[in-house]
């Protein structure tokens, strides 16, 4: 899959991206709501192997970058969670440079990647599970037009505790009204 606007081009992951993935991702404390912050240059290379060949696997997430045109370097990453036996559901998680953020490109990555799986790979279904104190990410999600769907209590285990998670959601139908 690749996409591209004028400011951006989104493309799968590749074994070279692994330093400039690292130099952002291993950021703790920009990136202290994520899953997943690599200690070594080797972890991000292994989580890079293990990516999918191919785009829309069910059961399978998939990382693709985005790459700021006028830099023409890495500014973030997407990733794509296809999930269930009929894979027409989806989850994304969106990880943007500290430099590039605030500046409307996590926006308009994820638009860009909503608007391919709604209508080339024809999901149902996209959502997004965010931490209650990450208001950043919960006012990006409400400005693409996903609904908070359910707040669940002490149910996502995160750097040895457990702690509350918003699910946001949006139906093919309701991002076919936005358009």
């Amino acid at each position: 899959m690749k996409i591209d606007s004028e400011r951006l081009l989104i493309r799968p992951i590749l074994t070279e991206d692994s330093r400039a993935i690292f130099s952002y991702r291993s950021d703790k404390e920009t990136n202290k709501y994520q899953g997943w912050i690599p200690a070594t240059l080797a972890e991000v290379e292994h989580f890079i192997a293990k990516n999918p060949t191919s785009f829309d696997l069910p059961e399978s997430w998939f990382q693709l970058v985005m790459i700021d045109r006028t830099s023409n370097s890495i500014i973030g990453d997407i990733g794509v969670h296809f999930f269930g036996n009929e894979n027409l559901q989806v989850e994304l998680g969106c990880t943007i440079k500290k430099e590039f953020q605030q500046q409307g490109y996590a926006k308009e990555g994820l638009k860009m990647v909503m608007q391919a799986l709604f209508s080339q790979y024809n999901k149902h279904r996209i959502i997004a599970s965010v931490a209650p104190e990450n208001k950043a990410s919960i006012q990006l999600l409400t400005s693409l037009g996903f609904r908070k769907e359910a707040y669940f209590v002490k149910s996502y285990f995160h750097n040895g505790t457990w702690e509350d998670d918003i699910l946001f959601a949006m139906l093919a139908e309701e991002w076919n009204a936005t358009l």
